[in-house]
């Protein structure tokens, strides 16, 4: 960047940090050093890298899709220096086939296929060495990589956020949690044909290891080669999963990543995969979002606007043309939210209105606001269900989906 800046200074440009920062050859650098770091930095890059190129330049979108799914494997040694400590040295008695090849790796852990004694076959997801002892760190550099990139608004206090990144992750990392909540996401989606979720193996489980049943499937994004009715189903699905988790279960999977779901093309279902970021909601804050619902799709911006200072999205302080500009957003997508057509929830141009009108509200010094740490996770999830629906170029009819709970 010190290069490049006074290159640019020596012929009269003034360039700014974030030009400076945000080109392909930075971005590169900077998704290649999370992938090897892994954890936390790697799982704000994965977060990134679901942006469909209405955020950031597709060439860089395209650079940082690789952190979805692609960290450094783990040495052998290390593999088997983490296995001895979990399950001790003779380990490989309790499987008839262990693979040491990971068939997949990401922010905090490795997947390997293994075959028990009876012929389960199963996954083991293994947890990165020292993740948990990194997170402060991490959490902290990715915080000083956010403010030198712009992508924080001046003036922002990114100090709570950061403290949650931290609650958050440690919870990530906790695999005998994460076993709870599979187990427990498993039982509330009993006789659903349309999902599966793998059962857990307990007595192979501990906090560093998570051992489920291998299901088969293929990546989620693969379904976007699939026919129109194949795509408008998996992503209608996916929808009326997530307003049920809200609305009936009050406990939500928050973590959108693409990664988190696969599809059986021969059975037809979608595989749910990774509950670490399971979060629980109250019962007040599930009824202001069904009361903004249906505030919204009955064009009742009063409504919508008491519902909204409930919720969090601004307080009373804000003035009134700030409040006005959140709402603004608000009914950009209940435009499509309303109509018993199906539609594009993906759509492009939804997507670039959406970002013109959060740009402007975060170019405003004067409007800076923090929403509730739960807020905000709901509508990271709304916003990676968006983004998959882009991906898969679906189209769905959403206003019947929401009315089942209204």
């Amino acid at each position: 960047m010190l290069v490049d800046g006074v290159g640019r200074l020596s012929r009269g440009e003034r360039p700014s940090v974030r030009d400076l920062f945000l080109t392909p050859g930075n971005i590169g650098r900077v998704t290649d050093q999370l992938a090897r770091m892994r954890g936390a930095a790697m799982k704000v890059g994965q977060l990134v890298s679901m942006d469909p190129g209405e955020m950031l330049p597709p060439e860089l979108a395209e650079i940082m899709a690789r952190l979805r799914a692609d960290a450094d494997h783990m040495p052998p040694k290390q593999l088997r220096d983490v296995l001895d400590a979990n399950w001790g040295r003779g380990w490989r008695q309790k499987f008839a086939k262990f693979d040491v090849r990971p068939i997949a790796a990401a922010s905090i852990g490795q997947v390997h296929r293994a075959t028990l004694p009876d012929g389960r076959v199963v996954a083991v997801k293994v947890q990165y060495p020292g993740v948990r002892a990194s997170i402060d760190s991490d959490v902290a550099n990715v915080g000083a990589l956010m403010k030198m990139s712009g992508l924080v608004p001046t003036g922002m206090a990114v100090g709570p956020l950061l403290d949650e990144a931290k609650r958050q992750l440690r919870e990530e990392a906790d695999y005998a949690r994460e076993a709870g909540e599979l187990s427990h996401f498993g039982a509330l989606l009993i006789g659903d044909d349309r999902f599966l979720v793998p059962g857990v193996v307990p007595e192979l489980s501990t906090e560093d290891v998570l051992v489920m049943e291998f299901a088969e499937g293929v990546p989620i994004e693969d379904v976007a080669s699939a026919d129109q009715a194949t795509r408008d189903h998996v992503a209608e699905t996916l929808i009326a999963l997530l307003l049920r988790e809200l609305f009936e279960f009050r406990a939500m999977q928050t973590d959108p990543n693409f990664a988190n779901y696969r599809y059986n093309p021969e059975t037809g279902q979608i595989v749910l995969l990774d509950f670490g970021a399971t979060r629980y909601f109250s019962t007040d804050l599930v009824a202001h979002y069904r009361a903004l619902m249906a505030a919204g799709l009955n064009e009742d911006r009063a409504g919508l606007r008491t519902q909204a200072l409930q919720i969090g999205f601004f307080d009373a302080s804000n003035a009134p043309h700030h409040q006005d500009g959140v709402l603004d957003m608000m009914e950009i997508a209940f435009d499509l939210l309303r109509s018993r057509e199906p539609v594009a929830p993906g759509d492009p141009e939804l997507l670039r209105r959406m970002r013109a009108a959060g740009e402007a509200l975060a170019m405003d010094r004067e409007f800076v606001h923090v929403p509730p740490m739960d807020v905000l996770y709901l509508q990271r999830k709304f916003a990676g269900m968006f983004l998959l629906c882009a991906k898969l170029q679906a189209r769905v009819a959403l206003r019947p989906l929401l009315e089942a709970y209204l």
